[in-house]
């Protein structure tokens, strides 16, 4: 089991992994992010679905990750948790227009947005690597 102190720099390594390896599959399969945002945005079941999911794993984030303001790294975990639990409401309330909103946010889905998810998993991952 983690220390609590190390709370930050987990949840921050899973994150660079998911990041990264959301990268990974939109660089070897172009197109595959711009076909999921579609499905996002036609079918309110996997709207309604990514919600519950989105409320869940925000919460888990945010309830479970010490709040240190001396620590830079707990501030911005507590954030992004809070943030995917508030998501996931918007997403249960608005989900076709919040989609819509996030298409024309995000523009041309591509592999310029790919490369910039891996970027931000790997500095997570070795920002996390540094504290473990």
């Amino acid at each position: 089991m983690a220390e609590v102190s190390q709370i930050p720099a987990w949840v921050a390594l899973f994150m660079g992994l998911y990041a990264l390896g959301a990268s990974i599959g939109e660089l070897r399969v172009p197109g595959s992010w711009a076909a999921m945002l579609d499905d996002f945005e036609n079918k309110p079941g996997l709207q309604f679905l990514t919600g519950i999911v989105l409320i869940g794993l925000g919460a888990a984030i945010y309830l479970t990750n010490p709040w240190n303001p001396a620590d830079w790294l707990a501030v911005v975990v507590t954030v992004l948790g809070g943030g995917m639990a508030l998501e996931g409401v918007v997403m249960l309330a608005f989900g076709k227009p919040y989609m819509h909103f996030a298409r024309k946010l995000l523009g041309q889905v591509n592999r310029g947005w790919a490369l910039f998810s891996a970027a931000i998993g790997i500095a997570f991952i070795v920002i996390a690597l540094q504290r473990l």
